[in-house]
């Protein structure tokens, strides 16, 4: 099955869509852009959603939900928010269809909108014109919201899960009575995500700010997280904005202080979407599939009989009936694979391909000699052990694999931050051996985006432990204080 996946090193993209596909993750629809994630894709979807949502709530924050369709005026009234969203948005003219007669389903044309509604790309207008209803003193503050919810960008290039038109996100907007408190939020949330991707997605990642020119549109700051995939490129994998007083101002949402003064509230929001399944399988996977971090995945142990007929089926169906159910009080998915439609070399390179952590393998002959074969997804190590403690010894081993995962990425991760300092030396490494380039910059949006359009390399972001340095901008040659991290990305 695995020799269906196109190797990395022939085709890294289509190393990825192979995987997407063929462990039946998603698919493209019929709505152009658009896709179908299905079953085993939304499994881990759901356990990464789940993780997530107890962590927001562990820290004061409440889910809502607000509407789909954003009103087109609301998007005029923070002026740089709609110039970052304007090209990739959806519009609603019309609200009803007819039959034109000759049975043609069309628009009818006396039914167009008083206003035209935008699919939201985003959510901080239609929210911020609905707390100022929320707001008028201190007391209301600070207001905590997160939103699961889709949002659509009308993407012209797409990629499953990466880049599509149309995809599942989860939004947080919070309202603060000072600068600082917001801020406060803004950088907790980014360390909720760094959390997140690293002791769970089993995925190291950067934690900085961005440069003016990647900041989010309407925010005075963003914070983000980047990772790096296996083939040397960028992921942004969550991002964290103070929004300063931009939005509450464009909505006229103000509180009486303390001091009986009226002011514009503070602002946060902050995101994480579907992309982060793109990291999961970039991060991970190999040419025989893809590889699940033990802790997202949805079936974390699966059992495989291997038996000549009914009666060894029966005795082997005891013991593992018993297993699963000690395994289960431990707080570990398994699934026991009895099918008899499909053959145990069937099974075993399915669940390779699916990335299931631990494979067990049990026959008659296991039985009578008290032990079974596990092999573990992320070295494919296959090893004879014993039935006794066997569910302690899975619990550890799923651990060790998980923490192995994450080792191996940060390894990774850490031989591909070079320094450059010069713009030759850096325009070799991104051809050479890409990853993330530690280099001098000046600071200006200019040089920025000289170099962008030059070799397609965006500074990543501004690390938040970065050490101050003097040196000159690889560019320019003009003074700068500190290095920043560029690579090409997704």
């Amino acid at each position: 099955m695995s020799k269906e996946i196109t190797s990395r090193e022939a085709d890294y993209s289509q190393w990825y869509n192979d995987i997407v596909l063929k462990a039946d993750l998603a698919e493209h629809s019929a709505v152009r852009g658009c896709m179908v994630i299905k079953p085993n894709g939304y499994a881990i979807w759901e356990k990464m959603q789940a993780v997530l949502d107890k962590m927001f709530k562990d820290t004061g924050h409440q889910n809502a939900y607000f509407p789909l369709f954003i009103p087109k005026s609301f998007f005029s009234k923070e002026a740089s928010h709609v110039e970052g969203f304007a090209t990739e948005c959806a519009v609603v003219t019309h609200y009803r269809l007819k039959n034109d007669g000759n049975g043609n389903i069309v628009v009818d044309e006396t039914a167009k909108l008083e206003e035209e509604l935008i699919v939201r790309p985003t959510s901080e207008t239609i929210i911020w014109n609905t707390y100022r209803g929320w707001i008028q003193s201190y007391r209301d503050l600070p207001i905590l919201i997160n939103q699961w919810a889709n949002v659509v960008r009308w993407e012209m290039r797409t990629r499953l899960f990466l880049r599509t038109a149309e995809f599942l996100w989860q939004e947080g907007h919070t309202a603060h009575a000072t600068a600082q408190e917001a801020i406060e939020e803004t950088e907790r949330m980014l360390h909720i995500y760094a959390d997140f991707a690293e002791n769970w997605l089993a995925v190291p990642v950067i934690r900085g700010r961005k440069s003016a020119n990647e900041r989010f549109a309407g925010a005075l700051d963003t914070y983000c997280i980047e990772a790096l995939m296996q083939d040397g490129k960028a992921l942004q994998a969550g991002t964290s904005h103070f929004l300063g007083q931009n939005f509450a101002k464009a909505f006229d949402v103000k509180f009486t202080g303390k001091d009986g003064k009226l002011d514009h509230v503070w602002a946060s929001s902050w995101g994480v979407s579907t992309r982060l399944m793109g990291a999961l399988i970039m991060a991970h996977s190999d040419d025989s599939g893809l590889i699940i971090p033990p802790k997202l995945a949805p079936i974390q142990v699966v059992i495989v009989p291997i038996y000549k007929g009914d009666e060894d089926l029966a005795k082997i169906s005891t013991y593992v009936n018993e297993l699963t159910m000690r395994l289960k009080g431990l707080g570990v998915s398994v699934k026991f694979d009895d099918r008899d439609t499909q053959r145990p070399g069937f099974k075993f390179a399915d669940y390779e391909l699916k990335g299931v952590p631990i494979r067990i393998a049990i026959g008659g002959r296991d039985l009578e000699n008290k032990t079974v074969e596990i092999a573990r997804r992320d070295t494919k190590v296959k090893q004879t052990v014993p039935q006794e403690g066997l569910d302690i010894y899975i619990i550890k081993l799923l651990e060790d694999i998980q923490q192995s995962m994450f080792n191996k990425a940060l390894a990774y991760r850490d031989e591909h931050i070079t320094e450059a300092n010069s713009y030759t030396e850096f325009q070799d490494l991104l051809d050479t051996k890409a990853g993330f380039i530690s280099a001098h910059w000046d600071g200006t949006p200019e040089t920025e985006q000289k170099i962008k359009e030059e070799t397609k390399a965006t500074i990543r972001c501004i690390p938040l432990d970065n050490k101050l340095e003097d040196g000159v901008c690889i560019y320019s040659g003009k003074p700068s204080i500190q290095r920043v991290l560029f690579a090409r990305a997704y």
